[in-house]
C-alpha cells in the first residue's frame, strides 16, 4: 500500500469515527429509552394486579397473563376501569372487549 493510499485510508477513518460515535451514543439512548419503557410497564403491570388480588383476592393465572400481555396504553385504560369493577367478571368483559 502506499503512502498516499494509507493516508487516504486514515482520513477515511477520522472522518467516519465521529459519525461511528454517534451512531453507537444514538444505539445507547435508544436501549435505555426501551429499558425504560418496559421498566414502566412492569410497574404498571404489578400495580394493577396487586390491585385487583387486594379487591378480589388471588386472581387467575390465565388472567394475569392477559393482563401482562395488554400494551401499556391498555394497562392506563385497564387502571382507571378497574374503578368501576365490582367482580372478576367485570375484568374478564373488558379484557374480551380490549384485546
Amino acid at each position: 500500500m502506499s503512502q498516499t493510499e494509507e493516508s487516504d485510508d486514515r482520513e477515511l477513518v477520522m472522518r467516519l469515527a465521529p459519525l461511528y460515535q454517534q451512531d453507537r451514543e444514538q444505539a445507547r439512548q435508544e436501549g435505555r429509552e426501551e429499558g425504560q419503557v418496559e421498566r414502566i410497564k412492569q410497574g404498571e403491570e404489578r400495580l394493577i394486579i396487586r390491585q385487583l388480588n387486594h379487591r378480589f383476592g388471588e386472581i387467575d393465572s390465565s388472567l394475569l397473563e392477559r393482563i401482562r400481555g395488554l400494551s401499556t396504553e391498555q394497562l392506563e385504560t385497564l387502571g382507571e376501569a378497574f374503578l368501576d369493577f365490582s367482580s372478576l367478571t367485570d375484568l374478564e368483559t373488558w379484557l374480551d372487549q380490549n384485546l
